[in-house]
């Protein structure tokens, strides 16, 4: 049997806390008393046109849904130790909002949030705009599709990482990262994916300076390269790149096909370079 609760306001201090089995409807999570968790160890919850302005209110919360609903810029640090969630139609406007998650899924929503998804497993973006710096650090079974994203220093240490149909506009992506495959979408950032390993990006566009050095397992499928100067230095490579790269400097390993190259740089190399690059 499950409980409704509509059209309250709620600023206490863990207003709902241990809420179970519980339907929350047109509710607002804000006031004087400002009060911190206010939906902390929740278990099987669901949220629909509700919105928050206070602190912490959905941590250690298990099974839960939100649709619909806002967390403002003082909802801070939103949803941390949480498991098994879904959110559709969601504006998430607070620094942190979502860190040591599990089975977190992000539908058709705005996300504005510094540093969100640290030391998560298992959280999905599909059909969402994001803006955030140092996004999903330390994750592991990660997928985004159909996402747009702008930010800064992307996905360092992830590992299992899928991105399909979307557009990345960040800086220093994929550093130390492990097992990520991009598709068929645009990337564009300086000193991508540096001492990445296993990184596949299939059908992509990559614009920037210095991409894909230092990497391990690095390949290209039928991608377009612009912007690219001292490309793949020190990279365990195998590239097919449709159309121009401005120049490739000491590949340490693998082949690289493209149209043409601007320059072919060898030399002041610190360890052995056999790198093969071939012009069509």
């Amino acid at each position: 049997m499950r409980t409704e609760i509509k059209g309250q306001r709620f600023d206490q201090e863990r207003a709902l806390y241990n809420a179970q089995h519980t339907d929350i409807h047109g509710c607002v999570f804000a006031g004087p008393a400002d009060g911190e968790s206010v939906l902390k160890e929740a278990r099987d919850i669901r949220l629909t046109d509700c919105s928050f302005s206070l602190r912490y209110p959905l941590w250690h919360v298990q099974g839960f849904t939100m649709q619909n609903s806002t967390m403002d810029e003082l909802t801070r640090a939103a949803i941390w130790y949480a498991r098994d969630g879904r959110i559709d139609e969601c504006t998430l406007t607070g620094v942190k909002a979502v860190r040591e998650c599990e089975n977190i899924a992000l539908n058709r929503c705005t996300v504005v949030s510094q540093e969100f998804g640290w030391k998560s497993r298992g959280v999905s973006l599909r059909d969402t705009d994001i803006t955030a710096e140092y996004i999903f650090l330390d994750s592991r079974d990660v997928t985004l599709k159909n996402v747009r994203m702008k930010g800064k220093y992307s996905f360092q240490y992830v590992e299992n990482l899928t991105i399909e149909d979307s557009v990345l506009d960040t800086k220093d992506a994929f550093w130390h990262s492990k097992n990520v495959t991009v598709r068929n979408s645009v990337v564009k950032g300086e000193y991508l994916a540096w001492f990445s390993d296993g990184l596949t990006l299939d059908h992509c566009r990559i614009i920037g300076t210095q991409p894909l050095c230092y990497c391990t397992n690095l390949k290209l499928i039928d991608c377009e390269m612009e912007e690219t100067d001292l490309s793949f230095e020190y990279s365990d490579v195998e590239a097919e790149v449709k159309g121009h790269i401005l120049s490739v400097k000491n590949p340490r390993s693998g082949r690289i096909v493209a149209d043409s190259v601007g320059q072919i740089i060898h030399d002041h190399t610190v360890m052995p370079c056999s790198g093969e690059i071939v012009i069509r």
